[in-house]
């Protein structure tokens, strides 16, 4: 049973058709060449500027996103957008700095570039960390809020919508990998984007009445003013998920570097690039779509506080806000979010079969890709593929069976995977900054980094506020991104020291920085002050 109209129901199906059959149509082979590792997790190693941004939005913006940070701006305001905007400045810095150094290495994973640079032990546990993050944490969340969303637009039952989603996400990228996904990607993104600004325009419209979407902003801004403060005071009830400056200066870029700069499922767009220039290009873009992001996601969640203040939990403020469009352009907006919500999940399965089947299972088997150096045989290459999918298919039922008991029963699902990675993020940061820039580092030390970013995080989040600690300790220790960045400094600092006690063997580092360059071409240069001009615009508008 469903609560959409004929129109919606056809629009949605002509979608799903549409785009499974492009995918298939995009990434299909010359007549006699069978896929290889190349093919399916680097897209042939082909990937235009437009594929590349494009993917890392589809990528990041699904229903995590869209309605966790809905759910957000309803109970917090604006200043959850910092997420977004402080987001499009750190891809300025991943295409600058990082993707100089992990193309010219031809990295393409994360655990790949640990081994060229600490060792083999270093590798293995954060495949097997990033694998057990991206099943259990990313994926469950993906799917479960496309179930809310889907649940409460169309009336569709959650578990059906649940195994409806892993299974056509699954089956989406299954053939093509991850040529299929990106490929795709510009007209997911541009659907996204199409059908949010549509919800912002008839969410404010019918707030503003007669007087149109811009006196309804005005009237939004006068009859909820706390919700539109983009720096929070400390006595602010939600100081404690966003603590103030610390959103521009502190623990957010610990996390913002880590997801952008260091996460297999986004960072795999950019190495799959045609060239740096390319890649380079591809980030500029996606940080301008990440500038847009807060209008057609977290102002609809703002604007449900004044048209539905009375929601169980904020994560049904931007399903709830969808029900306010006619019918047919219902189906549109909800294809929309059914597209984010497939190409992020598609994303994510595809990465967890590249860990797995690269850097776990072909390493363990001492079988040669041609992801990595061309001399792999056709046949252990066929096979590496169909391990890859065996893997993506198993992550798929893990993620639907585990959804409802770890992501259930949270208010706003958005928080709760941003603290719950924050355990795990400023380790990572430490570990990959060190490996990028720091000579001296050794595999010891990143292996203390990572040890001491889960337990010191684990301890601080279970012991504060602690009774024997200075009470100003205390305070600024509270909020999860404020413990981010005390962890990160105490790792970091960890880091170096062991790596200066215990020296790692003469030929661990592989990484070559030769021919590397930070220097940009003036498009790159151009667009980047444009990110930072907009973005000085904004928070001194919103201070």
């Amino acid at each position: 049973m469903t609560s959409l109209s004929q129109i919606d129901l056809i629009v949605v199906i002509v979608y799903a058709i549409g785009i499974f059959g492009l995918a298939q149509w995009v990434s299909r082979e010359k007549a006699g060449h069978a896929k290889d590792t190349s093919d399916y997790f680097l897209a042939s190693k082909s990937l235009p500027w437009w594929a590349i941004g494009a993917s890392l939005i589809a990528a990041n913006i699904s229903a995590e996103q869209i309605v966790g940070m809905a759910g957000s701006g309803y109970a917090i305001g604006l200043a959850i957008a910092s997420y977004e905007w402080m987001a499009a400045l750190t891809l300025l810095i991943v295409g600058k700095y990082f993707l100089p150094i992990f193309l010219k290495n031809q990295i393409y994973t994360m655990p790949q570039f640990l081994e060229q640079r600490y060792g083999r032990v270093l590798p293995v546990l954060m495949a097997v960390f990033w694998l057990a993050l991206y099943v259990f944490v990313n994926l469950t969340s993906i799917i479960w809020l496309g179930s809310i969303a889907v649940n409460k637009v169309a009336g569709v039952n959650q578990d059906a919508a649940l195994i409806a989603l892993g299974g056509f996400a699954l089956l989406y990228q299954l053939y093509g990998g991850l040529k299929a996904v990106a490929l795709t990607d510009i007209v997911q993104v541009t659907l996204l984007v199409l059908g949010g600004l549509v919800v912002s325009y008839l969410t404010l419209n019918q707030i503003g009445g007669d007087q149109g979407v811009i006196a309804g902003f005005g009237v939004l801004t006068e009859r909820v003013p706390g919700h539109f403060n983009m720096i929070l005071e400390a006595d602010h009830p939600f100081y404690k998920d966003l603590p103030g400056i610390a959103v521009l200066v502190g623990g957010m870029w610990i996390a913002n570097l880590s997801y952008w700069g260091f996460n297999q499922y986004i960072i795999q767009r950019a190495l799959a690039a045609k060239n740096l220039g390319e890649a380079q290009k591809g980030v500029v873009f996606a940080a301008y779509l990440k500038l847009l992001m807060p209008v057609i996601i977290v102002l609809p969640g703002i604007a449900a506080v004044i048209l539905a203040p009375e929601l169980a939990k904020p994560d049904e403020a931007y399903p709830t806000m969808m029900k306010l469009l006619p019918p047919g352009l219902l189906g549109l907006v909800f294809a929309a979010l059914i597209a984010a919500i497939i190409a992020s999940t598609a994303s994510k399965i595809n990465s967890i079969a590249t860990i797995f089947t690269l850097d776990l299972y072909a390493k363990a088997r001492k079988i040669p890709t041609r992801a990595e150096d061309s001399t792999g045989g056709e046949g252990q290459e066929k096979h590496l593929v169909l391990v890859g999918r065996i893997v993506a298919a198993l992550a798929v039922v893990i993620a639907v069976i585990a959804a409802r008991p770890l992501i259930g029963q949270s208010d706003q699902a958005f928080q709760f995977i941003q603290e719950f990675s924050g355990f795990f993020t400023p380790g990572i940061t430490v570990i990959f900054l060190l490996g990028l820039f720091w000579k001296p580092a050794t595999e010891a030390g990143a292996i203390v980094a990572a040890l001491t970013s889960v337990l010191l995080s684990f301890f601080l989040k279970s012991a504060i506020p602690a009774p024997w600690l200075p009470e100003a300790l205390n305070a600024y220790l509270l909020p999860f991104m404020n413990r981010m960045m005390f962890v990160f400094v105490v790792s970091l600092f960890l880091a170096m020291v062991v790596s200066l006690v215990v020296r790692g063997r003469g030929d661990a580092n592989r990484v070559t920085m030769e021919g590397v360059t930070f220097r940009t071409p003036a498009v790159f240069n151009v667009a980047g002050v444009g990110v930072i001009l907009i973005l000085i615009a904004l928070y001194a508008t919103w201070w």
